[in-house]
């Protein structure tokens, strides 16, 4: 699949982060997503379009708009399209930010701190989405309708109550905004393309910083983002990143979770507690682990 890149000349100032955003004709929630960057941020950072297909304008608007970005005529999921965009990035900080999100003011500033505070390259750190949608998880500062839709879009009452919004920070960063230091992004290869279009990459991305040995897995509660929730993922078919997760690892998704990210606990997740250790994964998990693996061996032989 051919990928074009169109780059814009080096800035005078380093930005502090590279954004990296996959979009597939989702125009009016990039438009806003960018817009919200620009206007909302801290610090100067350089913002990363991957655009799949981008019929419906959005090729148009990125050129007219002078952005970074990178194209496919066809779409090739988020994992493709976040290490396409990746190799525009000027950045030592790379994060990656679905398209359907409105970046809040300072959510940069209070996510940049957090790497301040911690003063090392072994992290991953997300920000925290405020979502409509009541009781998800407790890392989405759930129940905050602002809108479903550009349109339905309730940006000034949202400006004036972010800060409300502010939740604990919270164990397990697996989720995106998510930020990493571009040396461990180089050193796990980025987005794992057998993936794509990318169902389980998130926690796919986590594990292989984990097998890299970063540790420091901390959702900053207090920098938020406004999510409509997936307004291009149900317009594409799903690949089985269950059980890609399980064959790949040997475990399930959710066993790393809750027992070496400490992201749940009793279906909840857990605030921040620092650095992991290594996960003590009870017997019963591992037998029931044991039995899902066997279950997929079984299946690739044809005995199922």
């Amino acid at each position: 699949m051919q990928i074009d890149y169109f780059e814009q000349p080096t800035p005078r100032q380093k930005p502090l982060f590279s954004i990296l955003i996959p979009t597939w004709n989702n125009l009016h929630f990039v438009k806003l997503c960018v817009r919200s960057i620009q206007q909302n941020s801290t610090y100067a950072h350089q913002i990363i379009l991957h655009i799949n297909d981008g019929s419906d304008g959005t090729l148009q608007w990125a050129k007219e708009s002078g952005l970074d970005f990178t194209y496919s005529r066809q779409n090739m999921g988020i994992c493709m399209a976040c290490n396409a965009a990746y190799s525009l990035a000027k950045a030592d900080y790379i994060l990656y930010m679905n398209d359907d999100m409105y970046a809040c003011p300072e959510w940069d500033k209070h996510l940049y701190q957090a790497v301040v505070d911690y003063g090392r390259k072994d992290f991953y750190f997300s920000s925290t989405q405020i979502d409509r949608f009541e009781g998800r998880w407790k890392a989405i500062s759930s129940g905050h309708d602002y809108g479903d839709g550009v349109e339905a879009f309730r940006e000034e009452a949202l400006l004036k109550e972010y800060a409300s919004c502010a939740i604990p920070d919270w164990q397990g960063s697996s989720i995106p905004p998510s930020l990493m230091h571009r040396h461990y992004w180089d050193l796990i290869g980025g987005f794992s393309i057998e993936l794509s279009p990318g169902i389980y990459s998130d926690p796919d991305m986590s594990r292989k910083l984990w097998a890299a040995g970063v540790r420091n897995f901390r959702g900053v509660g207090n920098s938020l983002v406004y999510h409509f929730v997936s307004k291009s993922l149900h317009k594409v078919p799903h690949n089985d990143g269950r059980t890609q997760f399980l064959a790949k690892w040997g475990i399930t998704a959710r066993v790393f979770y809750d027992y070496y990210l400490r992201f749940y606990a009793d279906g909840r997740a857990l605030d921040y507690r620092g650095q992991t250790t290594a996960p003590e994964v009870p017997f019963w998990v591992k037998a029931k682990t044991f039995l899902s693996k066997f279950k997929i061996i079984k299946a690739k032989d044809g005995l199922v």
